[in-house]
């Protein structure tokens, strides 16, 4: 049966066949890295999201599969999701310049990372929904400066006094201390002293990613 699972654990199983890993395979295809992600098999709203067949007829021509194959892959037996050996892992995240972070179509609206003009950067580990953003300026100093990578994690929960990227509807993106986060307002301490704490109504917020940690 041609499940929602069984296809992604089909794309997650030929992706290790060929020692890659997804977004390996999506970009192998001629695909955006980020297609086959996990951060893209469900919506917002947690309905699943299909691969179209044009990103799996990309896919089987790309490894030098077929149809039957995969559909062997899709239908056979209680399939796991395949698991690479650490080594096979390719260890990048998306990466991206914080002045290009606050433009439009980089970003869907959790917060994860969508379309083109995405670098890499190469990390000690591998998470698929991480990615990077490279400080510009001199607003986080003392603690990050001007070069510096932060490595965030959209998806994970975000509490107080965690350091964070913050992105506005109105398009700025800004590196804050989560100081208290109510139904109405979000409070925002700044890493430099010599720039203001922030507040804001939590409509005027986009997204807040939390930062795992640092390249220095």
């Amino acid at each position: 049966m041609f499940t929602h699972d069984r296809i992604w654990t089909a794309l997650d199983r030929l992706a290790a066949e060929n020692k890659l890993s997804p977004s390996g395979l999506a970009r192998k295809a001629g695909l955006d890295p980020t297609t086959f992600n996990k951060s893209k098999r469900l919506a917002v709203d947690g309905r699943p999201r299909w691969p179209s067949t044009e990103s799996i007829s990309k896919v089987i021509e790309a490894t030098g599969t077929t149809f039957q194959n995969f559909s062997s892959m899709v239908t056979g037996g209680d399939l796991q999701p395949a698991k690479l050996p650490a080594q096979a892992l390719p260890k990048s995240v998306p990466l991206l310049g914080f002045a290009e972070a606050g433009a439009g179509g980089f970003f869907d609206d959790g917060g994860f990372p969508v379309g083109q003009g995405w670098d890499e950067i190469n990390l000690p580990g591998y998470d698929e929904t991480l990615y990077a953003l490279e400080v510009s300026g001199q607003s986080m100093l003392p603690l990050y400066r001007d070069g510096d990578i932060v490595v965030v994690s959209p998806g994970a929960a975000v509490r107080r006094g965690d350091r964070v990227v913050v992105r506005t509807r109105d398009g700025e993106v800004m590196v804050k201390i989560l100081q208290r986060q109510t139904a109405k307002t979000i409070e925002l301490a700044s890493v430099n002293p010599d720039f203001p704490d922030r507040q804001f109504a939590v409509a005027e917020i986009d997204w807040i990613a939390r930062i795992l940690w640092a390249t220095q």
